[in-house]
């Protein structure tokens, strides 16, 4: 094994350790006391794993013994598996890390608008994943129950509007509670044609055909149909928008996504009865100055509205969701 050690002066010291076999070691004292140790090892196979782990108590040990009681704690964490075969890394909205148990890539394509992933996770059943982000698990039917008002609606003989949801999951929810026409706009065939094979226990049978007794589903952008459909004078008893969370970004005349969201609750807002409701959902708990910002951009459209939010549990997310609830005053 290699050593090379650095004194950084003021800022503390760094020892480096290789060997033959590729494997890197960084010590890091620092200043105020914090010790750091990283191993970088290019195996995956659970041989070295076990030796790495036999290594790091004889190094606690080790440690223990030379500090004696001036240790407050020594934390070891999971490892990290730089380029897999599958990724199984998803940030949450609020930007931490989340390690799921992803055991296979069942659906990854690209489509002229985005890319298309349905991977396979032992706890949460297979996860939609658009762009990087985790947009639905089988698992996550607190999500399609939130968004379409967690069961205080009676959606019997209404006409309802969904924006995205292609999926599937709030469609299949909602034909079963007898409306009079559900209309789906989803602007991408091949998240369609995706779930409809590999999230069946999420949308059922609702895909296999763009027409049902009760539903339609019109693939093409939902800004011109609601533009139509407002000048048509068309209006709905529920809109339900599933097109996007509220954006990160607290900038909103530099993000273009605020923009959109601005258009989609205006236009919602016109083809909306008036005593009618607007379900969506806003985004992590955690993002508070986003949330207030969006509830602030609801001030500004075209009609008075009032509002409610409720915070849900969404498995595959691992993080508290906030759904608004918005109607006309």
């Amino acid at each position: 094994m290699t050593e090379t050690i650095h004194d950084l002066a003021d800022h503390g010291f760094l020892a480096t350790y290789t060997d033959k076999h590729g494997s890197v070691a960084s010590l890091r004292i620092h200043p105020h006391g914090l010790v750091t140790l990283d191993f970088q090892s290019c195996g995956e196979n659970d041989c070295e794993q076990i030796a790495l782990d036999h290594l790091l108590d004889k190094v606690e040990g080790k440690m223990k013994d030379l500090f004696k009681d001036c240790i407050e704690r020594i934390k070891r964490l999971p490892a990290i598996l730089r380029g897999g075969t599958i990724d199984r890394y998803w940030p949450t909205a609020d930007h931490r890390l989340v390690e799921y148990d992803i055991d296979e890539v069942v659906y990854s394509v690209d489509s002229p608008y985005q890319n298309i992933k349905i991977l396979h996770s032992m706890q949460f059943g297979n996860i939609l994943i658009l762009n990087g982000d985790v947009n639905l698990a089988e698992s996550d039917l607190p999500y399609t129950q939130a968004i379409m008002g967690s069961g205080k609606e009676d959606y019997t003989g209404k006409e309802v509007l969904i924006l995205g949801g292609g999926d599937g999951g709030i469609l299949y929810e909602l034909v079963q509670l007898k409306p009079k026409m559900v209309t789906m706009v989803e602007i991408d065939q091949m998240v369609i044609d995706g779930c409809q094979k590999h999230m069946r226990k999420t949308c059922g049978d609702v895909l296999d055909n763009l027409k049902g007794d009760c539903y339609q589903i019109l693939v093409e952008d939902c800004v011109p149909l609601l533009k139509r459909y407002a000048e048509e004078g068309r209006t709905f008893d529920y809109v339900i928008n599933d097109l996007t969370a509220v954006p990160i970004s607290t900038s909103p005349e530099e993000d273009s996504t605020w923009d959109f969201l601005r258009l989609i609750l205006d236009l919602s807002m016109k083809v909306l009865k008036p005593a009618g409701k607007y379900f969506t959902q806003g985004n992590c708990v955690n993002l508070t100055e986003a949330l207030a910002l969006y509830e602030e951009q609801l001030g500004r459209l075209y009609c008075p509205v009032d509002f409610s939010k409720e915070i849900v549990c969404v498995p595959s997310y691992m993080e508290l969701w906030v759904f608004y609830t918005v109607w006309k005053k």
